[in-house]
């Protein structure tokens, strides 16, 4: 395989560069490198995946064929930007940031006019546990070329989706606002039954509801990784939401989205196991009472 270099070696990052074929392969950077207290965990993360660990992001593109960019959604237009200048005539940048096609498009003016490629890559679904069978979409005027690649470096599921960069990114914007929705609401409906002391019977109650769906697991799982990824999933709801501004379409519901997933990131508390024990948890945090006294 041509060496690929990652900028961001976060979850999903670490989910990826852990299979087989990438070992040997690989160069990433991680903007928390610079801070002594991260870099210790990124270091050991690319040493356990074979993933050599470069201290810039041009030490990480020079001479890679291709790039795969997965950072937070408020740093993907900095490390397209960024990575740019050191790229490669004809290198490929994929772009996998859940981010809207606005910012897309930008990334891909500055990857472009270089003479690199780029290509927009929506991940359509959790990294974990599917790794490389994650279903990925793919558009641009790269689409098939990075659909080959994406193939090459083990992904089972890309697809390439008609238009131009910003037609997957739109696609997967506009899911969120029902997928990431949908965890918002559940945790602040959990939230208050608990609040109530009717947690058990309202959950009941959804379960006839919604036959074969198990609402304590569904809530015990949207909780939890609201409370471990809620503030990277804000900044996704911020980019959904100019998505949808950019269409003329009232973020009513997604603004409340991003208020809630942050709300519960921003408090940084490890979930424990247990839908009754992570709300025990977040009650002194997440009631008005509790927010007039914090402040």
């Amino acid at each position: 395989m041509e060496r690929v270099a990652i900028i961001g070696f976060g979850e999903a990052a670490r989910a990826f560069a852990g299979a087989p074929g990438w070992r040997g392969t690989t160069t990433t950077f991680d903007v928390k490198l610079a801070d002594a207290a991260t870099a210790r965990g990124i270091e050991a993360a690319a040493t356990a995946a074979g993933v050599a660990v470069a201290v810039t992001t041009a030490g990480a593109v020079a001479g890679a064929r291709v790039v795969v960019s997965l950072v937070t959604a408020d740093q993907a237009l900095r490390a397209a930007e960024t990575a740019a200048p050191h790229l490669r005539s004809g290198a490929l940048f994929l772009d996998l940031n859940s981010v809207a096609p606005g910012t897309k498009r930008a990334a891909a003016h500055a990857v472009e006019a270089v003479g690199a490629r780029y290509a927009d890559v929506a991940v359509m679904a959790p990294v974990h546990p599917a790794r490389l069978t994650v279903p990925l979409l793919v558009a641009g005027p790269h689409r098939d070329a990075a659909v080959e690649v994406l193939r090459a470096v083990g992904f089972t599921d890309p697809a390439g989706v008609d238009g131009a960069v910003g037609a997957a990114s739109a696609i997967k914007m506009i899911r969120s606002v029902m997928i990431k929705g949908l965890e918002a609401l559940s945790a602040e409906c959990a939230i208050a039954a608990h609040g109530a002391g009717v947690l058990d019977q309202v959950v009941a109650s959804l379960d006839a509801s919604w036959p074969g769906e198990r609402w304590s697991r569904r809530l015990d799982y949207n909780i939890e990784r609201m409370m471990i990824h809620g503030s990277r999933r804000a900044a996704e709801m911020e980019e959904a939401a100019a998505t949808l501004a950019a269409l003329g379409v009232e973020a009513a519901m997604t603004r409340g989205t991003i208020e809630r997933q942050r709300s519960l990131g921003r408090l940084c508390i490890a979930p424990p196991v247990g839908l009754h024990a992570k709300l025990a948890v977040l009650a002194p945090f997440t009631t008005t009472s509790s927010k007039a006294d914090a402040a």
